[in-house]
């Protein structure tokens, strides 16, 4: 069963991406705030984290990307990174701090859905 880490400050985007995931067959887990995440990240090991990018109290999404790029225990992560921001230049960031995609909000639910499914795992056998 694939796990998915719903990353976002603001309770009704969550509340969506958990709605558009939760018969799915997945394990779904929440946090948000950038703190919360790694913390989440490291106990949970999600396959999939959905990390918004803009996100109050210091470690913002990009920042949370890259901790989780740069933790062994995290290598099987994959993260699709949601911005509100979506020109090059923020695209181009996302990747830089190890996103393995980058949707730009408003998206639409069908099409985080897909994503997901064609996401991870990507744990190691044994």
């Amino acid at each position: 069963m694939k796990t998915v880490l719903i990353v976002d400050d603001h309770a009704d985007i969550r509340r969506l991406l958990r709605m558009t995931l939760e018969d799915q067959g997945l394990a779904l887990h929440e946090a948000e705030s950038g703190s919360a995440a790694l913390a989440m990240a490291h106990a949970e090991r999600p396959d999939i984290v959905l990390l918004d990018v803009m996100m109050p109290g210091g470690i913002d999404g990009l920042e949370v990307c890259r901790r989780i790029r740069s933790s062994p225990g995290l290598a099987h992560t994959q993260v699709i990174m949601l911005s509100a921001r979506d020109s090059m230049r923020d695209r181009d960031a996302g990747m830089r701090a190890g996103a393995h995609d980058f949707i730009a909000k408003p998206f639409s639910p069908a099409q985080i859905a897909d994503r997901v499914r064609q996401l991870g795992p990507r744990r190691a056998a044994g």
